[in-house]
């Protein structure tokens, strides 16, 4: 969309950040760490991630989050998101790209509970979206939400993915949500200019394998 390309500038580094209305989504950094692992060894966020909370001292926690902004892959893109003001407040990933079916995985996670309930997770997931289907290729963005997560469902559903089956992985129950570009292109002129008033801010996909949680 153009009105995010204008709202788009580059970091202190000279990559991009994209900008909404109270959030800034930007690339990750190992001034993150100390966040990163208060969430990741949080039970509570570690149960809306379908996942467990990691054991590890926070010193290797460290040396793992410096290897993977050194060694970064091909087919994931992590990205941190912080208010307008600077504060580290959740994540957001998408991953699993495939570039030759024009797909990917998205994963968020808002871990600072002081903005729970209160829209910076749709808000995160729109500006994702937003990045996504104006910066890249990709025209298919699908997530995994645990099926009791009301919340979450309907927060995505805010953000226009559609529920297409349940999905049974890991002894747990989940629901498949997907949006594709022409329906986020839709949604896109259905909404310009208007405010979304009314937004669930506290959501979570799941990425149990080791990769950055959701957005519960």
């Amino acid at each position: 969309m153009p009105w995010l390309r204008a709202r788009s500038e580059p970091d202190g580094d000279g990559e991009f950040v994209f900008k909404g209305d109270r959030v800034v989504i930007r690339p990750k950094r190992l001034e993150d760490a100390r966040d990163d692992y208060a969430w990741r060894t949080d039970e509570e966020l570690a149960r809306l991630d379908a996942t467990r909370p990691i054991r590890m001292p926070y010193e290797d926690f460290v040396k793992y989050s410096k290897d993977e902004l050194l060694y970064s892959s091909v087919t994931s893109r992590r990205l941190a998101i912080d208010t307008l003001d600077g504060r580290h407040i959740g994540n957001c990933m998408y991953y699993d790209i495939d570039v030759r079916r024009g797909r990917a995985e998205l994963g968020i996670m808002i871990g600072d509970r002081e903005y729970w309930g209160k829209g910076y997770g749709t808000e995160s997931v729109d500006s994702l979206l937003t990045h996504i289907f104006t910066a890249t290729s990709l025209n298919l963005v699908y997530l995994h939400t645990l099926e009791w997560n009301n919340r979450a469902r309907r927060s995505f559903a805010k953000s226009g993915l559609r529920e297409v089956k349940k999905v049974r992985r890991g002894g747990l129950d989940f629901v498949l949500m997907e949006i594709d570009r022409p329906r986020w292109e839709e949604l896109s002129k259905d909404q310009n200019g208007a405010t979304n008033s009314s937004r669930d801010g506290h959501v979570t996909s799941a990425e149990n394998d080791g990769r950055w949680p959701s957005d519960e």
